[in-house]
């Protein structure tokens, strides 16, 4: 276990579990600085956050001495799959991560590496849903990149943090039924972003996460 202050990288920080997550690490006393990374500004402020502005992660340098000096990146980044062919969501959930995931690697050889992925990942990349093949063989190589340890984050519904402004209109209406008719099919914000510290601080047994090890290892 690792008693010290950790450094993040986070990535999504404009989007609602990119947020939740990132309002969670500055909460939290075990984490000692976040960089979030992203193509326009989260709206933060706080001494602990760090901001930079990267047009097009396919663009990031691995050599790039601003990623250097973290214990580990929570990738919280994400695109929906509707209405987008299977060229154009690889080359945003796959090709991107797997570019991202390679160059803060350069700078930092132990880092710990966090991917939200989402439930009914198909880690066998060959079923029918476009979306699950994809995140699945994202998910697979991602492992296979040399992290100290990465880590797959499948959760289902996630109850935003209080405070948080990244919620999409269509969705505030349901935040409240989920968590109270389907517990075993949704998790907090809170918990997501407490269990990827976990992650980092403690470890886990099994590298892909369902709903249930994210909530046994945000305890």
């Amino acid at each position: 276990m690792n008693p010290n202050p950790i450094k993040i990288i986070l990535t999504g920080a404009t989007g609602m579990v990119g947020e939740g997550v990132l309002m969670e690490c500055l909460d939290n006393q075990g984490v000692s600085e976040v960089l979030s990374i992203g193509r326009k500004p989260s709206g933060k402020k706080h001494p602990k956050l760090k901001e930079y502005m990267v047009p097009d992660f396919l663009k990031i340098d691995g050599n790039d001495e601003n990623l250097k000096g973290y214990d580990a990146c929570f990738f919280c980044a994400g695109i929906s799959s509707v209405g987008m062919s299977e060229e154009d969501y690889t080359r945003i959930t796959y090709d991107t991560t797997l570019h991202f995931a390679k160059a803060v690697l350069h700078q930092n050889r132990e880092m710990v590496f966090n991917y939200v992925s989402g439930a009914h990942t198909d880690s066998t990349e060959s079923g029918k849903l476009m979306w699950a093949r994809v995140k699945g063989k994202t998910e697979n190589d991602l492992k296979k990149l040399g992290f100290k340890a990465a880590y797959n984050f499948r959760p289902g519904f996630m109850k935003p943090v209080d405070g948080q402004i990244n919620v999409k209109w269509f969705f505030r209406p349901f935040i409240w039924f989920f968590p109270i008719l389907l517990p075993s099919k949704s998790l907090t914000l809170h918990q997501v972003g407490q269990a990827m510290i976990n992650a980092v601080k403690k470890g886990y047994p099994t590298s892909t996460l369902e709903i249930r090890d994210i909530k046994n290892l945000a305890q």
